[in-house]
């Protein structure tokens, strides 16, 4: 059969890994998609290093648009990144009439609903396994494999970087400021490393995991979103001796009068498997009303594990380029006239438990206090720890464990608790999730 053209716009990591992972794999790609799938054109600012990986037997230029507007090209690969330039490049591709494959989670996240619409009324395809946890092919679980499903809710570790951090900070009992430098030396941080340790890049992806699962537009910006740039390894410890750790997580679940949009640290129970999950790898927990809980392992990132989706989006679009467009797979799993504008909800509305922890005086009378603050608002305690005061001092740290309760009430706690002049700093306040 003919072949696919595709013209790859960045070759850098992920896209000298797609070029490695097409040439490497060939014939068996071809097997799959039963036709041959070639790139034929790279655009790159950097001229010599994209001469190097794609050799002489493709157009190599350093213009994307001409790229994008090459008709021999069916098929736009977008790997630059960002929303400015890639944006225009991926809706003047769809305008030209071509296929598109992105890796670009930010690009989805926050202007995907105007580029599916595009999409549709062009009739072409948008793929992007690549946009969401690297290797691991969650899009097509939560699109396709799980279809059957009413999905309830969905967490996951989806930044290798924080999780590399906080596996050093619990493992090593290091602060967060000396950890990351160590993941910036080892690669696993950005030299700008904002998007991942405040949670952004975990936002970007559960925003799409989010519409996939509900059937709902991409909503970025009402998600909440909090890093780990100011967790504190006490925390950590203090979560280890309840029996929990702390992810960084991004949540999304269907509630009666919203969806629930949130990345922030939160404690799990050290029994199930995805406080297990350690270093740079991912992992995402999907919890279904027919098929119960998934858990989808992996490389969240790197060269070819990010390839490896790329290439497999190409496949599925060699294998329905000539399909009727009312026929494909929906880009949000979802019929688009079947989408709904549901809310998300705020934070201050969402219900689940807390870890708190107080620096108090120690004295009697205190836990008396804060106890009837807390019983006041509804909150009632699920277990507690109350430190010996080291030698000489006369404060503590008390650490509460909460059943569940709704967030604004909570606020309304520590309001008040933080109000007491036994409460000499301000209170800790992380989320907990046992994900049963």
């Amino acid at each position: 059969m003919k072949p696919i053209n595709v013209g790859l716009l960045g070759i850098g990591t992920v896209g000298g890994g797609t070029f490695t992972v097409l040439s490497r794999n060939e014939a068996e790609i071809t097997r799959r998609a039963g036709r041959p799938i070639r790139i034929v054109a790279v655009a790159d600012k950097n001229l010599e290093l994209a001469k190097k990986v794609a050799g002489d037997a493709v157009r190599v230029t350093d213009d994307a648009f001409a790229v994008v507007n090459d008709p021999e090209v069916n098929v736009v690969v977008e790997l630059i990144g960002g929303y400015g330039v890639a944006k225009e490049l991926v809706l003047k591709a769809i305008e030209n009439g071509k296929h598109v494959v992105t890796a670009n989670k930010a690009l989805l996240a926050l202007h995907g609903n105007e580029i599916f619409a595009a999409a549709q009324k062009k009739g072409v395809i948008v793929a992007f396994e690549a946009a969401v946890a690297g290797g691991i092919p969650i899009i097509k679980a939560v699109r396709e494999g799980l279809a059957a499903n009413r999905i309830q809710w969905i967490a996951g570790i989806i930044n290798g970087t924080t999780n590399f951090i906080l596996s050093e900070m619990r493992d090593k009992g290091l602060p967060f400021a000396e950890v990351l430098k160590e993941a910036q030396r080892l690669g696993y941080a950005e030299a700008d490393p904002t998007f991942d340790i405040e949670g952004v890049d975990a936002a970007h992806k559960i925003t799409i995991l989010s519409a996939l699962a509900f059937g709902i537009p991409m909503q970025f910006d009402s998600a909440h979103v909090e890093g780990i740039s100011k967790l504190d390894a006490e925390d950590i410890k203090y979560a280890e001796q309840l029996g929990y750790r702390i992810k960084l997580l991004g949540i999304t679940k269907k509630q009666t009068d919203g969806v629930e949009l949130r990345v922030h640290p939160t404690l799990i129970p050290s029994k199930r498997l995805i406080a297990n999950v350690e270093g740079a790898m991912n992992a995402v927990l999907v919890q279904g009303d027919a098929v119960g809980a998934t858990l989808h392992y992996g490389k969240g990132a790197g060269a070819e594990p990010t390839a490896s989706a790329v290439v497999a989006d190409l496949v599925d679009v060699a294998r329905v380029l000539d399909a009727d467009p009312e026929h494909r797979v929906p880009y949000l799993a979802f019929q688009p006239d079947a989408v709904v504008n549901t809310p998300i909800l705020p934070i201050s509305e969402v219900e689940t438990s807390y870890y708190l922890r107080l620096r108090v005086e120690d004295k009697p009378g205190v836990l008396a206090d804060i106890t009837r603050i807390l019983a006041d608002q509804g909150i009632s305690i699920d277990a507690m720890i109350q430190r010996e005061p080291d030698e000489g001092e006369d404060q503590t740290d008390l650490i509460i464990l909460t059943h569940r309760v709704r967030e604004k009430f909570v606020d309304a706690a520590i309001a008040k608790i933080e109000a007491l002049s036994v409460v000499k700093r301000e209170v800790i306040r992380l989320r907990l999730e046992t994900l049963g």
